[in-house]
């Protein structure tokens, strides 16, 4: 059974594409009962409005289900109503063609486009609408104002059902969306409010101890507030690589997952939302970051990561307070084959087309500031507030 999340949103104008078929087969029926006696073929007439009839059952069937909205069946809509309609001159009378009479599929022929509008959208429905009005104009022998008025009628509500699908699709994706997010978002408090009365508070515990024995026990304590900061920041950030609909992830949720009890990371107050893939590589870089902190820099030395929200660019800074990088040593290691520095941090960044520079010296500490381009977010709120200047120097 389908659920609501799952349902088609457009399924209120495929009830009114049935419904307005009806309306139209059935006026089309009267058309031909009023004019049966002026058709040149009314066999024909009547086996043409059968048909009308019969597919008007078969397609009205099949648009009811939401199983049943295929490509091929809409396509195939459009195709037999335009078919259907070219046999008007093999029907009408040259007297009805010198009056100007309707079409023996008459306005029957307009839900053709329309319900290729609620399947494909705008873009499909004018499509259709014009396939539609070129076999008017066709089925007529002749290109008048009645058949460009035509035309233009089967566009323009083309357009507006096709409009009115997509909206109605899009709305439901992002109501689903914040579904699931409010959804997530409520789970994540409730594990957050029984980790706390329960693990986090025996982690700090332990560390507390640990700091007051000394020795061995200090080595856990520290081992236990690494472990308490991570959780901490598990529980109150969100999903970390939760792609949303429109292909974005948040580069602050990600980078707050990277903070230990020698890594502070300072962000914005609101997201910084990112194509995932430029999320992804942003966060790749700062791992390799504090990894050469980790190595190179000494057990006790700490790191700072900043990310700043620009407007035009992402800013991500990440300092420590370590011995520097003697001059010269990065060349000897690409020279030696050791191309971390050269490929996880300046390649990545090169290809996202931004820039990393490297600010170091021996006897204070090493910084890289990564610059890439903002790529619009559809959706976004505004760019969020840089951070002072002044938290850039802070150690």
């Amino acid at each position: 059974m389908s659920t609501p999340a799952t349902r088609d949103p457009a399924t209120p104008l495929w009830r009114g594409v049935v419904l307005l078929r009806v309306v139209t087969w059935a006026f089309a029926l009267g058309v031909v009962i009023v004019h049966r006696s002026e058709f040149q073929r009314a066999w024909l007439a009547w086996a043409v409005v059968g048909a009308m009839g019969g597919w008007t059952l078969v397609s009205g069937l099949a648009y009811l289900r939401e199983g049943g909205r295929w490509r091929w069946l809409v396509v195939l809509d459009v195709v037999l109503t335009t078919g259907l309609m070219l046999l008007s001159p093999f029907i009408l009378s040259p007297t009805q063609y010198a009056e100007a009479a309707p079409l023996i599929t008459t306005v029957w022929a307009a839900v053709g486009p329309i319900a290729a509008a609620t399947r494909f959208g705008a873009g499909g429905g004018v499509l259709a609408g014009l396939v539609v009005a070129i076999g008017t104009g066709i089925a007529r022998e002749r290109l008048d104002l009645d058949v460009f008025r035509d035309g233009v009628l089967l566009c323009a509500s083309s357009v507006l059902i096709g409009m009115a699908a997509t909206t109605a699709r899009r709305s439901a994706e992002a109501l689903a969306l914040a579904l699931r997010t409010e959804a997530a978002t409520a789970e994540r408090e409730r594990l957050a409010r029984s980790i706390h009365d329960s693990v986090l508070q025996v982690l700090a515990r332990v560390r507390r101890r640990g700091m007051k024995v000394g020795g061995e026990a200090a080595d856990l304590a520290r081992l236990a507030g690494e472990q308490e900061i991570a959780l901490r920041a598990l529980v109150t950030t969100e999903p970390s690589w939760a792609v949303a609909s429109n292909g974005t992830a948040d580069l602050r949720s990600a980078l707050q997952l990277l903070a230990t009890p020698s890594v502070q990371v300072a962000t914005p107050a609101g997201t910084v939302d990112l194509p995932a893939h430029v999320t992804s590589e942003l966060v790749a870089v700062t791992r390799e970051a504090l990894s050469n902190v980790e190595k190179h820099a000494g057990p006790d030395a700490r790191a700072w990561v900043l990310l700043e929200d620009l407007g035009g660019e992402i800013v991500v800074s990440i300092r420590d307070d370590g011995p520097g990088i003697p001059e010269g040593r990065l060349a000897r290691a690409e020279a030696d084959g050791h191309l971390g520095v050269v490929e996880s941090i300046r390649g990545r960044v090169r290809d996202l087309g931004g820039t990393a520079a490297l600010d170091s010296a021996p006897g204070r500490g090493t910084e890289w500031e990564v610059r890439v381009p903002n790529t619009p977010v559809p959706n976004k709120s505004g760019p969020n507030k840089a951070l002072p200047n002044k938290t850039r120097g802070r150690r």
